[in-house]
Protein backbone atom coordinates (compact mmCIF):
# COMPACT_ATOMS: atom_id res chain seq x y z
CA UNK A 1 0.00 0.00 0.00
CA UNK A 2 1.63 3.15 -0.82
CA UNK A 3 2.29 5.84 1.97
CA UNK A 4 -0.53 8.28 0.73
CA UNK A 5 -2.93 5.21 1.20
CA UNK A 6 -1.92 4.62 4.45
CA UNK A 7 -2.02 8.37 5.77
CA UNK A 8 -5.52 8.45 4.52
CA UNK A 9 -6.56 5.03 6.06
CA UNK A 10 -4.86 6.26 9.02
CA UNK A 11 -6.45 9.46 9.16
CA UNK A 12 -9.69 8.22 8.96
CA UNK A 13 -8.66 5.68 11.76
CA UNK A 14 -8.03 8.78 13.73
CA UNK A 15 -11.69 9.60 13.50
CA UNK A 16 -10.68 13.30 11.11
CA UNK A 17 -13.82 12.27 9.35
CA UNK A 18 -16.49 12.19 12.07
CA UNK A 19 -19.78 12.68 9.49
CA UNK A 20 -22.11 15.24 8.29
CA UNK A 21 -21.51 17.91 11.43
CA UNK A 22 -17.36 18.58 10.47
CA UNK A 23 -18.58 18.34 6.88
CA UNK A 24 -17.73 21.81 6.25
CA UNK A 25 -15.08 21.99 8.20
CA UNK A 26 -13.01 18.26 6.77
CA UNK A 27 -9.41 18.41 5.37
CA UNK A 28 -8.85 18.92 1.93
CA UNK A 29 -8.20 15.26 0.95
CA UNK A 30 -11.72 14.51 2.20
CA UNK A 31 -15.29 14.39 1.14
CA UNK A 32 -18.73 13.63 2.60
CA UNK A 33 -18.51 10.37 1.32
CA UNK A 34 -14.90 9.32 2.22
CA UNK A 35 -11.33 10.28 0.86
CA UNK A 36 -10.98 11.93 -2.72
CA UNK A 37 -9.07 9.97 -5.07
CA UNK A 38 -6.89 13.08 -5.81
CA UNK A 39 -2.99 12.99 -5.09
CA UNK A 40 -3.67 16.14 -2.66
CA UNK A 41 -1.19 15.58 0.63
CA UNK A 42 -1.95 18.49 2.48
CA UNK A 43 -1.63 18.43 6.09
CA UNK A 44 -3.36 21.33 7.53
CA UNK A 45 -2.52 22.69 10.69
CA UNK A 46 -3.66 25.47 13.22
CA UNK A 47 -1.18 27.51 15.06
CA UNK A 48 -2.96 28.66 18.29
CA UNK A 49 -0.47 31.30 20.46
CA UNK A 50 1.26 33.52 18.51
CA UNK A 51 4.14 34.01 20.72
CA UNK A 52 7.91 33.30 20.70
CA UNK A 53 7.35 29.31 20.37
CA UNK A 54 4.08 29.64 18.52
CA UNK A 55 5.69 31.61 15.93
CA UNK A 56 9.29 29.08 15.94
CA UNK A 57 6.48 25.91 15.75
CA UNK A 58 4.44 26.70 13.35
CA UNK A 59 8.03 27.55 11.44
CA UNK A 60 9.50 24.12 12.39
CA UNK A 61 6.58 22.11 11.25
CA UNK A 62 6.36 24.64 7.53
CA UNK A 63 10.48 23.29 7.30
CA UNK A 64 9.22 19.52 7.91
CA UNK A 65 9.67 17.52 4.47
CA UNK A 66 5.95 17.06 4.52
CA UNK A 67 3.43 19.17 2.58
CA UNK A 68 2.39 20.78 5.73
CA UNK A 69 0.16 24.16 5.20
CA UNK A 70 -1.22 26.77 7.66
CA UNK A 71 -4.61 27.25 7.19
CA UNK A 72 -5.73 28.71 10.30
CA UNK A 73 -4.29 31.66 13.70
CA UNK A 74 -5.56 32.40 16.81
CA UNK A 75 -4.83 34.33 19.66
CA UNK A 76 -6.21 36.03 22.76
CA UNK A 77 -4.34 39.57 21.16
CA UNK A 78 -4.58 40.78 17.39
CA UNK A 79 -1.27 42.20 17.65
CA UNK A 80 0.35 39.08 18.56
CA UNK A 81 -1.22 37.13 15.65
CA UNK A 82 -0.35 39.95 13.32
CA UNK A 83 3.20 39.83 14.60
CA UNK A 84 3.50 35.96 13.77
CA UNK A 85 1.30 36.07 10.50
CA UNK A 86 4.29 38.83 9.16
CA UNK A 87 6.92 36.02 10.79
CA UNK A 88 5.28 33.34 8.77
CA UNK A 89 6.23 35.39 5.36
CA UNK A 90 9.43 36.50 6.24
CA UNK A 91 10.54 33.03 4.16
CA UNK A 92 9.27 33.49 0.62
CA UNK A 93 9.21 29.48 0.22
CA UNK A 94 7.69 29.03 3.94
CA UNK A 95 5.33 31.69 2.54
CA UNK A 96 4.11 30.15 -0.17
CA UNK A 97 2.38 27.28 2.43
CA UNK A 98 0.81 29.94 4.78
CA UNK A 99 -3.07 30.36 3.80
CA UNK A 100 -4.40 32.29 6.18
CA UNK A 101 -7.31 34.86 5.21
CA UNK A 102 -8.69 36.97 7.41
CA UNK A 103 -11.82 34.89 7.58
CA UNK A 104 -9.23 32.10 9.11
CA UNK A 105 -7.46 34.66 11.54
CA UNK A 106 -9.44 34.24 14.83
CA UNK A 107 -8.91 36.52 18.04
CA UNK A 108 -9.96 36.12 22.02
CA UNK A 109 -10.64 33.74 24.39
CA UNK A 110 -12.97 31.55 22.17
CA UNK A 111 -10.20 31.74 19.27
CA UNK A 112 -9.19 28.13 19.70
CA UNK A 113 -12.85 26.95 18.95
CA UNK A 114 -12.90 28.61 15.55
CA UNK A 115 -9.45 27.80 14.67
CA UNK A 116 -9.26 23.96 15.36
CA UNK A 117 -12.17 22.55 13.49
CA UNK A 118 -10.13 23.78 10.15
CA UNK A 119 -7.03 21.52 11.03
CA UNK A 120 -5.47 17.98 10.64
CA UNK A 121 -2.66 19.37 13.19
CA UNK A 122 -3.41 21.69 16.12
CA UNK A 123 0.13 23.35 17.49
CA UNK A 124 -1.06 24.83 20.82
CA UNK A 125 1.41 27.24 22.16
CA UNK A 126 -0.10 29.60 24.42
CA UNK A 127 0.84 30.38 28.38
CA UNK A 128 0.22 26.76 30.15
CA UNK A 129 -2.53 27.64 31.59
CA UNK A 130 -5.46 27.41 28.79
CA UNK A 131 -3.10 23.90 27.50
CA UNK A 132 -6.20 21.92 29.14
CA UNK A 133 -8.92 22.52 27.91
CA UNK A 134 -7.56 23.25 24.42
CA UNK A 135 -5.99 19.75 24.46
CA UNK A 136 -9.31 18.60 25.62
CA UNK A 137 -10.77 20.07 22.80
CA UNK A 138 -8.42 18.93 20.10
CA UNK A 139 -9.16 15.32 21.23
CA UNK A 140 -12.35 16.09 21.02
CA UNK A 141 -12.27 16.88 17.56
CA UNK A 142 -9.79 13.62 16.85
CA UNK A 143 -6.73 16.07 16.06
CA UNK A 144 -3.08 15.36 15.85
CA UNK A 145 -1.72 17.50 18.49
CA UNK A 146 2.14 19.51 19.33
CA UNK A 147 1.78 21.38 22.36
CA UNK A 148 3.99 22.91 24.37
CA UNK A 149 5.35 22.51 27.75
CA UNK A 150 4.29 22.26 30.46
CA UNK A 151 1.02 20.81 29.73
CA UNK A 152 -0.91 22.88 33.02
CA UNK A 153 -0.26 24.66 35.82
CA UNK A 154 -2.56 23.32 38.45
CA UNK A 155 -3.53 19.29 39.62
CA UNK A 156 -6.70 20.27 38.17
CA UNK A 157 -5.36 21.09 34.95
CA UNK A 158 -3.12 17.69 34.88
CA UNK A 159 -5.85 15.72 35.28
CA UNK A 160 -7.71 17.04 32.51
CA UNK A 161 -4.75 16.67 30.13
CA UNK A 162 -4.57 13.07 31.77
CA UNK A 163 -7.74 12.29 30.82
CA UNK A 164 -7.37 13.32 27.45
CA UNK A 165 -4.35 11.93 26.84
CA UNK A 166 -6.00 8.37 27.32
CA UNK A 167 -8.69 9.71 24.71
CA UNK A 168 -6.22 10.87 22.64
CA UNK A 169 -4.75 6.76 22.62
CA UNK A 170 -8.14 5.08 22.02
CA UNK A 171 -8.20 7.49 18.81
CA UNK A 172 -4.29 7.23 17.67
CA UNK A 173 -3.91 10.68 17.69
CA UNK A 174 -0.76 11.39 17.84
CA UNK A 175 0.45 13.71 20.22
CA UNK A 176 4.08 15.87 20.80
CA UNK A 177 4.68 17.62 23.61
CA UNK A 178 7.98 20.24 23.51
CA UNK A 179 9.65 18.74 25.77
CA UNK A 180 12.29 18.60 23.18
CA UNK A 181 15.18 16.66 24.61
CA UNK A 182 13.49 13.64 24.22
CA UNK A 183 14.23 14.54 20.24
CA UNK A 184 17.71 15.41 21.33
CA UNK A 185 20.44 13.54 19.66
CA UNK A 186 22.84 13.10 22.87
CA UNK A 187 20.04 12.89 25.05
CA UNK A 188 18.45 10.13 23.49
CA UNK A 189 21.82 8.35 22.88
CA UNK A 190 22.67 9.27 26.54
CA UNK A 191 19.96 8.26 28.02
CA UNK A 192 20.03 4.71 26.08
CA UNK A 193 22.90 3.54 27.42
CA UNK A 194 21.89 4.73 30.89
CA UNK A 195 18.96 2.38 30.70
CA UNK A 196 21.27 -0.23 29.31
CA UNK A 197 22.98 -0.36 32.43
CA UNK A 198 26.52 1.57 31.31
CA UNK A 199 26.62 3.29 34.81
CA UNK A 200 24.88 0.56 37.06
CA UNK A 201 21.82 1.43 39.19
CA UNK A 202 20.86 5.47 38.95
CA UNK A 203 21.17 6.25 43.11
CA UNK A 204 21.43 10.00 43.07
CA UNK A 205 21.33 13.47 40.75
CA UNK A 206 20.98 17.03 40.37
CA UNK A 207 19.36 18.77 37.58
CA UNK A 208 20.23 22.78 37.33
CA UNK A 209 17.84 25.77 35.39
CA UNK A 210 19.96 28.41 37.34
CA UNK A 211 19.83 31.53 34.96
CA UNK A 212 18.85 35.10 34.77
CA UNK A 213 15.36 35.79 34.59
CA UNK A 214 13.02 36.69 31.13
CA UNK A 215 11.10 39.69 29.82
CA UNK A 216 8.77 42.19 32.21
CA UNK A 217 5.89 44.10 29.80
CA UNK A 218 4.94 47.44 32.53
CA UNK A 219 1.66 47.97 33.05
CA UNK A 220 -0.34 50.26 30.45
CA UNK A 221 -2.45 52.72 31.16
CA UNK A 222 -6.73 51.99 30.48
CA UNK A 223 -5.13 47.94 31.16
CA UNK A 224 -7.83 45.84 33.07
CA UNK A 225 -6.13 43.39 35.19
CA UNK A 226 -6.91 40.51 33.10
CA UNK A 227 -5.23 42.24 30.15
CA UNK A 228 -2.24 43.19 32.50
CA UNK A 229 -1.97 39.49 33.42
CA UNK A 230 -1.84 37.86 30.13
CA UNK A 231 0.58 40.22 28.67
CA UNK A 232 2.82 39.38 31.72
CA UNK A 233 1.87 35.83 31.60
CA UNK A 234 5.37 34.34 33.10
CA UNK A 235 4.24 36.09 36.74
CA UNK A 236 1.40 34.54 37.43
CA UNK A 237 0.68 30.73 38.31
CA UNK A 238 -2.65 30.50 36.96
CA UNK A 239 -1.14 31.24 33.33
CA UNK A 240 2.56 30.51 34.05
CA UNK A 241 2.66 27.94 37.40
CA UNK A 242 6.06 29.80 38.26
CA UNK A 243 9.54 29.45 36.31
CA UNK A 244 10.02 25.92 38.11
CA UNK A 245 7.19 24.63 35.76
CA UNK A 246 7.23 26.63 33.00
CA UNK A 247 11.33 26.49 32.54
CA UNK A 248 12.64 24.19 34.99
CA UNK A 249 10.55 21.04 34.01
CA UNK A 250 13.02 20.24 30.93
CA UNK A 251 15.48 18.99 33.72
CA UNK A 252 12.66 17.60 35.90
CA UNK A 253 11.82 16.15 33.01
CA UNK A 254 15.37 14.47 32.41
CA UNK A 255 15.06 13.13 36.15
CA UNK A 256 12.02 11.36 35.39
CA UNK A 257 13.03 9.67 31.95
CA UNK A 258 16.03 8.80 33.49
CA UNK A 259 14.55 7.12 36.57
CA UNK A 260 12.00 5.42 34.08
CA UNK A 261 9.59 6.28 36.81
CA UNK A 262 8.02 9.68 38.65
CA UNK A 263 9.04 10.90 42.32
CA UNK A 264 6.67 10.11 45.14
CA UNK A 265 7.44 12.81 47.41
CA UNK A 266 9.06 16.58 47.37
CA UNK A 267 10.13 19.04 49.94
CA UNK A 268 12.44 21.77 49.56
CA UNK A 269 12.58 25.73 49.82
CA UNK A 270 12.30 28.66 47.77
CA UNK A 271 11.13 32.60 47.94
CA UNK A 272 12.13 36.17 46.43
CA UNK A 273 15.18 37.36 47.19
CA UNK A 274 16.42 39.30 44.53
CA UNK A 275 13.58 40.22 42.16
CA UNK A 276 11.08 41.44 44.43
CA UNK A 277 9.31 44.36 42.67
CA UNK A 278 5.50 44.26 42.36
CA UNK A 279 6.04 43.94 37.93
CA UNK A 280 6.95 40.27 39.25
CA UNK A 281 3.68 38.85 40.06
CA UNK A 282 3.45 36.09 42.71
CA UNK A 283 6.42 34.00 41.39
CA UNK A 284 9.45 33.17 43.38
CA UNK A 285 12.82 33.70 41.75
CA UNK A 286 14.66 30.20 43.36
CA UNK A 287 13.57 26.71 44.14
CA UNK A 288 15.72 24.10 45.34
CA UNK A 289 13.67 20.89 45.79
CA UNK A 290 14.14 17.18 46.71
CA UNK A 291 12.60 14.75 44.63
CA UNK A 292 12.49 11.22 46.31
CA UNK A 293 11.82 8.33 43.77
CA UNK A 294 10.48 4.72 44.91
CA UNK A 295 13.30 3.25 45.19
CA UNK A 296 14.51 6.07 47.41
CA UNK A 297 16.86 7.65 45.18
CA UNK A 298 17.05 11.26 46.01
CA UNK A 299 17.34 13.97 42.80
CA UNK A 300 18.06 17.72 43.80
CA UNK A 301 16.75 20.03 41.31
CA UNK A 302 17.83 23.80 41.60
CA UNK A 303 16.41 26.71 39.58
CA UNK A 304 16.81 30.67 39.81
CA UNK A 305 16.36 33.65 38.26
CA UNK A 306 19.23 36.21 39.69
CA UNK A 307 21.12 38.26 37.16
CA UNK A 308 24.69 38.03 37.04
CA UNK A 309 25.46 35.04 38.86
CA UNK A 310 26.22 31.90 37.67
CA UNK A 311 24.63 29.83 34.99
CA UNK A 312 23.57 26.31 34.48
CA UNK A 313 21.28 24.43 32.54
CA UNK A 314 22.11 20.95 32.59
CA UNK A 315 21.55 17.54 34.55
CA UNK A 316 24.09 15.33 36.43
CA UNK A 317 23.76 11.58 37.79
CA UNK A 318 25.66 9.28 39.55
CA UNK A 319 25.28 5.55 38.97
CA UNK A 320 26.58 2.60 41.05
CA UNK A 321 29.07 2.12 38.15
CA UNK A 322 29.83 5.30 37.25
CA UNK A 323 28.46 9.04 36.65
CA UNK A 324 27.54 11.61 34.07
CA UNK A 325 28.11 15.23 35.01
CA UNK A 326 26.55 16.96 31.65
CA UNK A 327 24.36 16.16 28.90
CA UNK A 328 25.96 19.13 26.61
CA UNK A 329 27.54 18.59 23.16
CA UNK A 330 30.29 16.72 24.36
CA UNK A 331 28.24 13.87 26.42
CA UNK A 332 30.49 11.97 28.41
CA UNK A 333 29.33 8.66 30.53
CA UNK A 334 32.76 7.78 32.71
CA UNK A 335 33.72 5.12 35.70
CA UNK A 336 34.85 5.95 38.68
CA UNK A 337 38.76 6.07 37.25
CA UNK A 338 37.78 8.87 34.89
CA UNK A 339 37.29 6.10 31.66
CA UNK A 340 35.26 6.93 29.37
CA UNK A 341 31.62 4.50 28.88
CA UNK A 342 30.38 6.74 26.07
CA UNK A 343 31.53 9.82 24.65
CA UNK A 344 29.12 11.49 22.07
CA UNK A 345 30.42 14.28 20.04
CA UNK A 346 27.26 16.22 19.10
CA UNK A 347 28.99 18.15 16.41
CA UNK A 348 26.40 17.35 13.27
CA UNK A 349 23.37 16.69 15.45
CA UNK A 350 20.29 18.35 14.38
CA UNK A 351 18.40 21.05 16.06
CA UNK A 352 15.94 18.87 18.44
CA UNK A 353 13.32 21.81 18.04
CA UNK A 354 13.48 20.84 14.51
CA UNK A 355 13.58 16.88 15.03
CA UNK A 356 10.53 16.73 17.01
CA UNK A 357 8.29 18.18 13.95
CA UNK A 358 10.17 16.43 11.57
CA UNK A 359 8.87 12.72 13.23
CA UNK A 360 5.63 14.18 13.88
CA UNK A 361 4.91 15.02 10.36
CA UNK A 362 6.19 11.99 8.77
CA UNK A 363 4.42 9.72 10.99
CA UNK A 364 1.36 11.69 10.28
CA UNK A 365 1.76 11.62 6.74
CA UNK A 366 2.83 7.65 6.85
CA UNK A 367 -0.06 6.80 8.45
CA UNK A 368 1.60 5.96 11.55
CA UNK A 369 0.50 6.09 15.42
CA UNK A 370 3.53 6.82 16.90
CA UNK A 371 3.77 9.43 19.31
CA UNK A 372 1.98 9.59 22.94
CA UNK A 373 3.32 12.38 24.79
CA UNK A 374 1.27 13.37 26.76
CA UNK A 375 0.92 11.24 29.78
CA UNK A 376 4.66 11.75 30.62
CA UNK A 377 4.03 15.37 29.52
CA UNK A 378 1.79 15.54 32.51
CA UNK A 379 3.04 13.53 35.15
CA UNK A 380 6.71 15.63 34.53
CA UNK A 381 4.54 19.10 34.51
CA UNK A 382 2.81 17.46 38.05
CA UNK A 383 5.98 16.61 38.87
CA UNK A 384 7.22 20.64 38.78
CA UNK A 385 3.76 21.36 40.08
CA UNK A 386 4.86 18.92 43.11
CA UNK A 387 8.09 21.26 43.87
CA UNK A 388 6.28 24.26 43.31
CA UNK A 389 4.05 23.40 46.39
CA UNK A 390 6.67 22.49 48.39
CA UNK A 391 8.25 25.36 47.68
CA UNK A 392 5.18 27.67 48.11
CA UNK A 393 4.66 25.59 51.70
CA UNK A 394 7.62 24.40 53.07
CA UNK A 395 6.02 20.81 53.71
CA UNK A 396 6.87 17.58 52.29
CA UNK A 397 4.04 16.60 49.62
CA UNK A 398 3.44 13.14 48.27
CA UNK A 399 2.65 12.44 44.55
CA UNK A 400 -1.17 11.44 45.01
CA UNK A 401 -1.82 14.21 47.35
CA UNK A 402 0.09 16.94 44.47
CA UNK A 403 -2.30 14.61 42.07
CA UNK A 404 -5.88 14.98 43.73
CA UNK A 405 -5.01 18.27 44.96
CA UNK A 406 -8.23 20.64 44.41
CA UNK A 407 -6.46 24.03 44.42
CA UNK A 408 -7.33 25.37 40.89
CA UNK A 409 -5.74 28.53 39.65
CA UNK A 410 -8.13 28.91 36.81
CA UNK A 411 -10.66 32.09 37.15
CA UNK A 412 -14.24 31.32 37.04
CA UNK A 413 -14.67 33.48 33.53
CA UNK A 414 -12.65 34.34 30.73
CA UNK A 415 -13.17 37.81 29.56
CA UNK A 416 -11.35 41.27 29.71
CA UNK A 417 -13.29 42.98 32.48
CA UNK A 418 -12.97 39.61 34.06
CA UNK A 419 -11.28 39.48 37.31
CA UNK A 420 -8.65 36.82 38.09
CA UNK A 421 -8.31 34.86 41.30
CA UNK A 422 -5.03 36.99 42.34
CA UNK A 423 -5.05 40.84 42.69
CA UNK A 424 -3.58 43.15 43.50
CA UNK A 425 -2.79 44.71 46.90
CA UNK A 426 -3.63 48.32 47.67
CA UNK A 427 0.02 49.10 47.30
CA UNK A 428 -0.07 47.47 43.85
CA UNK A 429 2.04 44.09 44.99
CA UNK A 430 0.47 40.75 44.78
CA UNK A 431 0.02 38.49 47.81
CA UNK A 432 3.07 35.75 47.57
CA UNK A 433 3.38 32.46 49.00
CA UNK A 434 4.82 32.16 52.51
CA UNK A 435 6.58 29.02 53.61
CA UNK A 436 4.97 27.71 56.60
CA UNK A 437 1.49 29.36 56.29
CA UNK A 438 0.45 28.82 52.56
CA UNK A 439 -1.54 25.73 52.06
CA UNK A 440 0.74 22.68 50.13
CA UNK A 441 -2.18 20.87 48.41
Amino acid sequence: MSNESNRRNFLKQSGLLTGGALLTTLPSFASSYGFNSSADDTIKVALIGCGGRGKGAALQALKSKQNVKIVAIADAFRDRLDDAYKTLHQNPELAKRVDVPEERKFVGFDAYQKAIPLADVVILATPPGFRPMMFEEAVKQNKHVFMEKPVATDAPGVRRVLAAAEEAKKKKLNVVVGLQRHYQPNYREMIKRIHDGALGDIIGGSVYWVSGGVWVKPRQPNQTEMEHQMRNWYYFNWLCGDHINEQHIHNIDVANWVKRGYPVSAQGTGGRQVRTGKEYGEIFDHHIVDFVYEDGTLINSQCRHYEGTYSKVDEQFVGTKGRVDSFGRQSILKDYKGNSIYTHNGKGDGDPYQIEHDELFAAIAKGEYKFQDAENGAKSTLTAIMGRMATYSGKMVKWDEALNSNIDLFPEKLAWDAKPKLLPLENGFYPVAVPGKTIAV
